[in-house]
């Protein structure tokens, strides 16, 4: 998956000075979630990944979601982790989102069946593109040049002739975000094992994705993905992280650069936080 520098701000221009979307009731937030479950559950979470889309749809507030499978690396590539699921989604307002946190079937499966899960609140800032013929987060312009961390997925609809081209691509830019200067965390997620791609990645600053997007080897695959034109459809989207809770892959990974009220996330003991100093 390519990362672009979407969204970027020209130099000198602020960002929006509300870090915490729960100021404004109306504001859309978006979350990332990520959950690992014991390998004996893989047959029957393979399973619920179609039967729990009527739960969630049914989920108040919910503008956009799709639940999706994780590759073991970094990127998107055809090596499943098929232990590990991913749900991406779109909400009114802060408040649908911790409602659906603290009593959706959904999220009260993951905590009583999963043995890891990682859950980020995400405020829109740049966006582009659609997915699934769908635009979930409008198309915005906010600065992102004095934002840290920042948030940023990319998703893509490959067109079949050009599958050989992107999983090459795929696993040279596995390699380079190995060692990426910036880069806090990644996952490659998709909607199906093969065509339907998406990249969530975390970086220390714009600047850092700016440099990875056209300061190393990978600026060759994203002029390659516009001039042979790769992609169907394409998204992409960058946001600010604004509060955490729970692990993605022991840590989290945010845990140092959020100093913001946790989420607060349904538990078979109860409701309970995360603290973040």
């Amino acid at each position: 998956m390519t990362v672009e520098a979407t969204g970027n701000a020209r130099e000198g221009e602020p960002a929006t000075s509300d870090s915490n979307p729960s100021a404004r009731a109306d504001t859309v937030v978006a979350s990332f979630h990520l959950v690992r479950y014991p390998r004996r559950r893989i047959p029957v979470e393979l399973v619920r990944f179609v039967t729990q889309r009527g739960a969630l749809r049914r989920s108040r507030g919910l503008r956009f979601a799709r639940i999706l499978g994780s590759a073991r690396g970094r990127s998107m590539s055809l090596s499943a982790d098929l232990s590990r699921w991913a749900l991406f989604a779109v909400w009114e307002n802060e408040a649908a989102l911790e409602q659906f946190l603290a009593s959706s079937p959904v999220s009260a499966h993951w905590h009583r069946h999963g043995i890891e899960t990682w859950t980020v609140a995400l405020q829109p800032l740049a966006a582009h593109g659609t997915w699934g013929g769908a635009d979930p987060l409008g198309h915005r312009h906010e600065a992102t040049a004095d934002v840290a961390p920042l948030a940023v997925l990319t998703r893509a609809a490959v067109r079949p002739r050009h599958w050989p081209s992107f999983y090459r691509a795929a696993a040279a830019t596995e390699t380079l975000l190995a060692g990426a200067p910036g880069l806090v965390a990644s996952v490659g997620i998709g909607e199906r094992p093969v065509g339907r791609q998406a990249t969530f990645s975390i970086w220390t600053s714009a600047g850092a994705i700016g440099a990875f997007a056209y300061g190393t080897e990978h600026a060759d695959t994203v002029r390659r993905t516009r001039q042979e034109r790769w992609y169907a459809e394409e998204l992409f989207a960058r946001f600010r992280p604004y509060r955490s809770a729970g692990t993605w892959d022991g840590i989290d990974p945010l845990r140092e650069g959020l100093a913001v009220r946790p989420l607060r996330e349904r538990t078979e003991a109860g409701t309970i936080g995360n603290s973040i100093p």
